[in-house]
């Protein structure tokens, strides 16, 4: 049996794996791994939950060295949802080694990553288009990149970035290392693969955690006006550890979502109007495990690798056996059962026939009684109760809390994954013209605010940004957001409190009215 110690990789990186619980390499690791130790470039063919961020991570941890302070290595990626995850777990698997990993992506203030560059950043994980812009405003330098990852390149190619990909691989040396993973090859990946890449091996494995057979898979014929509470009754009998609700539309979402909250369900929306910021918590909150329940689009659940969930429910029945497949491959994971159950239409039941033929599967009718490993997994667990917050009870005094604080702490619309960056304030209509505050500016003096409502809402840090900032407050300038059990606190600009507290009044926030007020001095 392969170790990762039988792979080359440094004690550092060894002492990491073991504390995050990886006993094993995955077909992708030992076959990838060794080739980019030796320095050779590598195609990987393999599907997300393969474990292929570890397989190039690791090699280019190795190969960076903390005591230049250049960056030494580009990790592109599609989606700013894979970046923020591939940037967690290169994080964690270098942290004995002190290299600085710095996620840029569109959405988030683009100030806060050009300081965090200049303080010096030796892995830049980012996605296409904000890499490009930074590197246009010559924040990013890529004289020194000598090792390239495009990750999940086939969607790149779907979101119409291939042109861009090539113009900022043309800008790094042409001794770099490059590896490139796909889940597959189309003929534009293989041209940007035979132009860009030399020699490379070729690693293609099919990952077992993403198998179809470790996932039950089951249909339920419903009429149109019912679907809603024939979810609710499937959820209730099913009683999921966590469990993704696939819809077609945005709108879709939204309103099944606002239907399972109002029966009290602890559950969150994810689409792609959602803002940035609210995007960025909601996946935070599900992958933490906070949030059982996520109803999602496809296209905004991109990149959402969640090893914990235990159901996927199709709401709408997929336009596609690939997505089918796709959707289903977000359970039975890391050698976890799961179970897949798929609502349609009298109407449409020769779209779940053609679904079924295509993919190979023969889905069983759902009854309340077919309990499987999964969901005897689920039943077995005690059930996580949530208060609703009584929004007019905000207190009279604030008694300290104990508080946890979160790995990822949100500052403007953009999680900071694992520290926190000192940014100048910056008020409504202020304009420096410059990223960086003069050093005779004087420290704005900041109000306190007191918000009812908190963890045991399912409120989260993102959740106050968004409400805060929508009433035209700039992001950089809400500091110190703390979710404590019942409440939460922020701090704003004096000189803007009290405007923010009569506009954010009543804004929704976890699913009923902001109540927020100054603290007493």
């Amino acid at each position: 049996m392969t170790t990762f110690s039988d792979l080359g990789l440094p004690d550092t990186l060894l002492e990491a794996l073991r504390e995050v619980g990886y006993d094993e390499p995955s077909p992708i690791q030992a076959q990838a791994i060794p080739s980019l130790m030796e320095g050779r470039d590598v195609i990987g063919q393999a599907q997300t939950g393969s474990g292929k961020t570890a397989a190039f991570g690791l090699p280019l941890l190795a190969y960076v060295d903390p005591s230049e302070r250049e960056v030494q290595a580009l990790v592109l990626t599609p989606t700013r949802e894979l970046c923020i995850q591939v940037t967690q777990a290169i994080r964690a698997y270098g942290k004995h080694k002190g290299v600085d990993v710095v996620a840029v992506f569109g959405g988030a203030p683009i100030r806060t990553q050009q300081a965090q560059l200049r303080a010096g950043g030796h892995v830049v994980v980012g996605t296409v288009g904000r890499v490009k812009d930074l590197i246009s405003r010559h924040s990013l330098v890529l004289h020194s990149c000598r090792f390239v990852v495009l990750d999940e390149a086939d969607e790149m190619l779907d979101l119409g970035f291939l042109e861009d990909v090539e113009k900022i691989l043309s800008l790094t040396p042409s001794s770099r290392q490059t590896a490139l993973f796909s889940a597959t090859m189309p003929a534009e990946i293989q041209r940007l693969a035979d132009q860009y890449l030399y020699d490379p091996v070729i690693v293609k494995v099919k990952a077992a955690t993403l198998t179809v057979e470790r996932v039950e898979q089951f249909s339920v014929e419903v009429g149109a006006k019912d679907k809603a509470e024939k979810l609710a009754e499937v959820l209730e009998a099913e009683r999921p550890g966590q469990a993704i609700v696939f819809v077609r539309t945005k709108i879709r979402c939204d309103q099944l979502y606002r239907q399972l909250r109002d029966k009290g369900m602890n559950v969150k929306a994810l689409h792609g109007d959602l803002s940035q910021g609210s995007r960025d918590g909601v996946m935070i909150s599900f992958k933490d495990g906070r949030t059982p329940i996520l109803v999602a689009t496809d296209v905004a659940a991109r990149g959402l690798d969640v090893s914990t969930v235990t159901h996927v429910i199709n709401f709408d029945v997929p336009t596609s056996p690939d997505i089918y497949v796709h959707r289903i491959g977000r359970t039975g994971r890391a050698g976890r059962s799961g179970r897949a159950i798929t609502f349609f239409e009298p109407r449409q039941k020769r779209e779940l026939e053609a679904v079924e033929e295509n993919s190979g599967v023969k889905m069983t009718p759902w009854t309340r009684g077919a309990v499987g490993e999964a969901a005897a997994v689920a039943l077995a667990r005690p059930r996580r109760h949530t208060k609703p917050h009584d929004p007019d009870n905000l207190p009279e005094t604030v008694e300290p809390e104990v508080e946890l604080v979160d790995e990822a702490i949100v500052v403007g619309e953009a999680p900071v994954l694992g520290r926190l960056v000192n940014k100048p304030v910056v008020l409504p209509g202020s304009n420096t013209g410059s990223s960086r505050p003069p050093r005779s500016a004087k420290p704005v003096t900041l109000r306190k605010l007191v918000i009812a409502g908190g963890r045991a809402a399912g409120i989260e840090p993102s959740d106050i940004i968004h409400a805060l900032t929508s009433t035209g407050l700039d992001g950089e300038a809400v500091r110190n957001v703390r979710v404590l059990e019942h409440f939460a606190f922020a701090e704003v600009p004096e000189v803007a409190a009290d405007d923010v507290v009569a506009k954010a009044d009543g804004i929704e926030l976890g699913g009923q009215p902001l109540r927020l007020e100054l603290a007493r001095s």
